[in-house]
């Protein structure tokens, strides 16, 4: 009877190979934006931390959605810790923009554009919040 014996090199190789393909779609893109936060895009939502407190990215976000992009708001739910807002857009894709008290001085927010997200849109929405901003 031969005995099989244990190829290290070969399994490490081939799990090093493979891992890439695994976790593909769960890789965050990273970019530096303004004032030095982290955007990310992460699934089909588009991430990052504000260097504004909540009721002035409240406010920005209203403006975006109803003057710069021209959608159709659909709901409002805003309280102390942060809101949830849902628009349309022109070609009726749902919008879902979700902001998060992080501290006094600073707001997370998310956007996701359509069902499985829409990068370039959720930019240009980010984008417009940011110079609404400053």
């Amino acid at each position: 009877m031969k005995k099989l014996t244990f190829r290290p090199i070969l399994v490490s190789l081939a799990l090093s190979l493979s891992v890439p393909f695994m976790f593909g779609g769960c890789v965050a893109v990273l970019a530096a934006g303004a004032a030095g936060s982290a955007v990310a895009y992460v699934k089909g939502a588009l991430t990052a931390t504000l260097p504004d407190p909540l009721s002035e990215v409240q406010s920005a976000v209203k403006k975006v959605i109803r003057t710069d992009m021209k959608f159709t708001l659909i709901s409002a739910k805003e309280d102390a810790a942060g809101a949830e807002y849902e628009a349309r857009t022109a070609r009726d894709e749902k919008v879902v923009i979700q902001l998060d008290r992080d501290t006094d001085k600073t707001t997370k927010i998310s956007i996701r554009v359509g069902v499985f997200g829409d990068e370039d849109v959720s930019r240009q929405i980010l984008e417009a919040i940011k110079t609404r901003l400053s």
